[in-house]
């Protein structure tokens, strides 16, 4: 171990830099804006109209009203009464993810048995225990049903701006018993130390670049239409399991063993391959946001 990676795993025990579950998010701000800005490129026109047209009369302060901006929206709607009452958080943040386990690849049990919708409910008031792939679903359709109340069809535009993005990290899709990362330290020379997670949720995604709009050209004008027709194919469990294969290969897969200390150090060909996936998964995820958001308010055939 170089002196480097003994001094910051020192440094890690020491400060005990351990994250719980409910502390994840997936990608950072940029992370999101760089999907949302993929998708909004991808957009049938009168899509993108009446996307820009309902976002402009969000009444909302939590967020500016662009799709870049609103991208970001349900973590800070999450997060906006987390010491506080609680009920925000409480009742969303298992929305966000779903565990699947790499020792038993489960497609049910991770999503609490996908618990239903109630009769009634709208999807923003829907089960707590929900995972990621039942509340894009139940998003989705609200978003596509004219009839659904504007309020609650706004909620569910910004909740599918965000979820869909949050399905392609790859440790929002999976789980060694670490929380998805979280309480897997790690260091990596010339980044600070942290968590597994938090280098696939920001650290990977600064190496793009820190301008998310020259992000987003740069990661466009790499997708070929026949791959984008092909990322767009397929359903939301193929989309999870491909990156939770993704997690399992590269993510945990390329981890060396830890210290002695228990901290996992990421040399240089895990941060490029990491840097790789994390390009291909943001592209993916915003010709796939594009794909949902097109049949959800597209002209119906």
């Amino acid at each position: 171990m170089s002196n480097y990676v003994r001094r910051f795993a020192f440094a890690l025990v020491a400060g005990s830099f351990v994250l719980t579950p409910q502390s994840a998010i997936a990608w950072g701000d940029e992370g999101h804006k760089i999907i949302a800005l993929v998708a909004n490129r991808f957009l049938e026109a009168a899509v993108r109209t009446k996307i820009a047209a309902m976002l402009a009369a969000d009444p909302g302060n939590l967020t500016a009203h662009d799709i870049a901006s609103e991208a970001t929206w349900a973590d800070r709607y999450r997060d906006s009464d987390r010491n506080g009452a609680r009920q925000r958080y409480e009742q969303t943040w298992r929305w966000h993810f779903v565990n699947i386990e790499l020792s038993d690849p489960n497609l049910d049990m991770p999503c609490n048995g996908h618990p239903p919708l109630p009769a009634g409910t709208v999807a923003s008031n829907g089960p707590a225990q929900a995972c990621v792939v039942d509340k894009i679903d139940q998003f989705a359709a609200e978003l596509a049903d004219p009839r659904t109340d504007p309020e609650e069809r706004l909620v569910a535009l910004k909740f599918v701006l965000h979820l869909v993005g949050d399905l392609h990290q790859p440790l929002h899709a999976a789980d060694d018993h670490d929380a998805g990362g979280n309480r897997k330290r790690v260091v990596a020379e010339g980044f600070r130390p942290g968590n597994l997670h938090h280098f696939w949720d920001v650290e990977f995604v600064e190496r793009l670049g820190t301008d998310p709009r020259q992000v987003t050209a740069a990661i466009v004008a790499g997708i070929a239409d026949e791959q984008r027709r092909a990322w767009s194919a397929g359903t939301i469990w193929e989309w999870t399991m491909e990156a939770f294969e993704l997690a399992r290969r590269d993510a945990y897969g390329r981890l060396t063993g830890p210290s002695a200390n228990g901290v996992y150090p990421l040399d240089t060909g895990y941060i490029d391959a990491a840097v790789k996936d994390v390009r291909m998964q943001l592209g993916r995820a915003g010709v796939r946001l594009a794909a949902v958001l097109n049949k959800a308010l597209g002209p119906v055939p």
